[in-house]
Parts: structure tokens; C-alpha cells; sequence
């Protein structure tokens, strides 16, 4: 597919790009010079930052059991992430929590109870 429109989303078709557009994450190649650059992008809703405020400020009084939300992280910070060198499935809840808090992601945090 290929298209003039910058804003529009070229997918290629292979499995790993139509699994991505499954996930909310839009993939354009651009052309710069003799190199092609693949741009990823995810639409962040204000609906899903409430949510995920709506839990944080719930789980002050919520008693949690074997396990709890601590995070929802969108799949575009993770791959930033993956790039960065930090695997978010090999890191603990804390490290994680780090994380965000350190990049000023923590509207990504379901939960305010300490995770450690």
C-alpha cells in the first residue's frame, strides 16, 4: 500500500505490522534519503488516562489480594522502552514504577499504594 497523505498509516502487510494495528499502534515507513524509517504511534484517550485515575484514587480504600493492577502501560512506551534497553516482563514492580515516575508517566499508574 502506499500513500502521500503523511498523517495516513502505511502497513506493509508482514505479521509483526497488522499484530501492531491490532494493538492501537499505527506504523508509517518514511523515506529519508536511502534509508526507510518506520514511525510507530498510538493514540493515548483522555477515557483511558480517567480510568486509570478513576483506580488509582479506588484503591486507596480497595483491600487487594494475590494480585492487583499496578500499571496499564501503553504498547508504544513499552517498544520505547524495549529500545532503551528495559524489558518491562524481566523488571519488578518497583523497577517499573521507577520508571514511570522518573519519565513523568505516572498517569499510567493504576494504583497508589507503594510497590516495593
Amino acid at each position: 500500500m502506499s500513500s502521500n497523505n503523511p498523517t495516513e498509516p502505511i502497513v506493509s502487510g508482514d505479521k509483526a505490522d497488522v499484530e501492531r494495528s491490532l494493538l492501537g499502534v499505527n506504523t508509517r515507513y518514511i523515506q529519508e534519503g536511502d534509508s526507510v524509517v518506520r514511525h510507530h504511534t498510538q493514540n493515548i484517550t483522555q477515557e483511558f488516562l480517567d480510568d486509570l485515575k478513576d483506580s488509582r484514587n479506588a484503591s486507596d480504600h480497595a483491600k487487594e489480594g494475590e494480585f492487583m493492577r499496578v500499571a496499564s502501560i501503553p504498547v508504544a512506551v513499552h517498544e520505547q522502552w524495549l529500545r532503551e534497553g528495559f524489558n518491562l516482563y524481566e523488571a519488578t514492580g518497583a523497577e517499573i514504577v521507577k520508571r514511570l515516575s522518573d519519565q513523568n508517566l505516572d498517569g499510567f499508574m493504576a494504583t497508589n499504594k507503594r510497590i516495593g
